[in-house]
């Protein structure tokens, strides 16, 4: 059983500007006829802590805020020598810098400690700044010229698109409920913004002018960071793919690029210079490497470097629904008796998924007196692991669980609804993980995927990854859907020869 999957960070709705521990990643945007690829990828930060909102100051020239002496500022990347310099030393932190057009100034957002938040103008050469916005407390920000500044603006607890004139210091407010991701469209007259009225997210774009918008596509669901290449390509990044859309030559998005580099697992930022030559992103540290940092701590028996892989308000569930923890600190005693007793303790991992922000780990733990088998869903949350759900064999016997969701798979790629809906129990419950209710009964799955087996003529799954726990199985599926692909994880739970249970992922 498969669910339907179309394709389709942080929000500055406070003083505080959430922080976690990311890199920023740089690549040559490499064409061959009609084919384009990344290339000659390298970290530019390298920097414990906040490596983010890169921005291209020139072809030779990277800004970002990032940490440096417990705040953060403003540096500056030069590509031809690889050095980092720093443009800001103020009292506050720095965020979103952006260059003036047509000046060697920046522009950005400072957070001072008092908890004020302002747009400043800073000196490239000096560092010398002063207040651009007195009025507005400025979340992120793009230029349409030297005098019209085009802002998401904190009001009412949530982002408005305001327009600035410099000139006359007039402020206009054109829509409430925007997004963080703003930009010069390539060859117009417009801004491009994200409007979160609705459930679905839009890129629209905005005349400053006339305060004319216009929907372009809804964006990738969940997806809130954006760029603009010189021909018009949109590409937007989610986990660990970057998708592309061109209003001109495409009806949806497709996929751009697709990461294998462990270290690149959330992307959360995206930018590109003038020419369209280079792209800059933003990545969370790659859940699979925060994953083995923990399991390599456990394996140590080094309790604080096992903790500090957690989240200080991390749960522990003993099952998909029942938590046997809250907090770091209540893990404490559990994992310290543990360490101390069993001197031998040794963790191998059989299997490994990874699924944006979730890691899928086979676990095989080696005690003095026994071994243990179990699967563990790691979630993480800004490079900390934030939920652990530990997934175990079932009691009782049953048939060959591993055939019965094979034989449903079968089933599944022929698109016949009979012999699909034949593997499931008559009482089937589905469950979106961990433990939220979608639906329950055969005759309702039955309504779910006739017409979509129907309608979808290119339908096919294909199992990556295979993890079985006594009576439950766990796939990492490969889906091919309307032209469209996408990754999913279902947890199938197999009773009397009957699949009884799925939760999706």
């Amino acid at each position: 059983m498969k669910h339907f999957i179309f394709l389709l960070a942080i929000l500055c709705t406070s003083t505080i500007i959430s922080q976690g521990n990311t890199e920023v990643y740089l690549f040559d945007i490499i064409k061959k006829g009609e084919t384009t690829t990344l290339g000659n990828q390298r970290n530019i930060s390298n920097n414990e802590g906040y490596d983010n909102q890169p921005f291209f100051f020139d072809d030779n020239t990277i800004l970002s805020s990032a940490t440096r002496n417990d705040q953060t500022d403003i540096a500056a990347y030069h590509i031809t020598d690889n050095k980092v310099g720093w443009l800001t030393n103020t009292s506050g932190s720095e965020y979103s810098p952006t260059r003036i057009p047509g000046q060697m100034e920046v522009s950005a957002i400072r957070l001072d400690k008092d908890g004020t938040q302002l747009l400043y103008r800073y000196n490239y050469k000096t560092g010398g700044s002063k207040v651009l916005l007195k009025d507005l407390k400025v979340g992120y920000h793009t230029w349409f010229n030297q005098e019209i500044l085009v802002s998401s603006v904190l009001e009412d607890e949530s982002l408005s698109l305001v327009v600035s004139n410099l000139k006359d210091n007039k402020n206009t407010t054109f829509q409430k409920k925007t997004g963080r991701s703003l930009h010069k469209i390539p060859n117009t007259n417009l801004i491009g913004y994200i409007n979160k009225e609705d459930a679905t997210w839009e890129i629209k774009s905005l005349d400053p002018i006339s305060g004319a918008t216009e929907k372009i596509i809804n964006t990738i669901s969940g997806s809130e960071d954006m760029c603009w290449l010189p021909d018009g390509t949109i590409l937007m990044g989610k986990g660990d793919r970057i998708f592309k859309y061109n209003p001109r030559t495409d009806k949806r998005w497709n996929t751009f690029h697709s990461f294998i580099d462990k270290e690149i697992g959330n992307i959360t930022r995206i930018a590109t210079n003038a020419a369209g030559s280079m792209l800059a992103i933003v990545s969370d540290i790659s859940p699979e490497h925060i994953v083995q940092q923990q399991v390599e701590a456990y394996n140590k028996r080094n309790i604080d470097a096992f903790l500090e892989t957690y989240t200080e308000n991390v749960v522990i569930y003993k099952s998909l629904d029942s938590i046997r923890s809250k907090g770091k600190e209540a893990m404490r005693p559990r994992y310290e008796k543990k360490f101390k007793d069993e001197p031998n303790l040794f963790c191998e991992i059989k299997k490994r998924m990874v699924y944006q922000n979730k890691v899928i780990d086979e676990e095989f733990v080696t005690y003095s007196d026994r071994n243990v088998s179990v699967a563990a869903i790691y979630e993480i949350q800004n490079g900390k692991i934030d939920k652990v759900t530990f997934i175990r064999p079932g009691k009782g016997k049953n048939t060959d669980p591993e055939k019965i969701v094979q034989e449903q798979l079968d089933a599944y790629n022929t698109r016949n609804i009979d012999a699909f809906a034949d593997t499931y129990a008559d009482g089937i419950k589905v469950y979106k993980f961990p433990d939220t209710f979608l639906y329950e009964g055969k005759e309702k799955l039955k309504e779910q995927y006739k017409g979509f087996f129907a309608k979808t003529p290119d339908l096919h799954c294909e199992i990556k990854n295979r993890i079985i726990m006594g009576n439950k199985v766990i796939d990492e599926e490969y889906l091919t859907i309307n032209g469209q692909n996408q990754s999913a994880i279902a947890i199938y739970e197999v009773t009397d020869g009957k699949i009884s249970k799925v939760t999706f992922l």
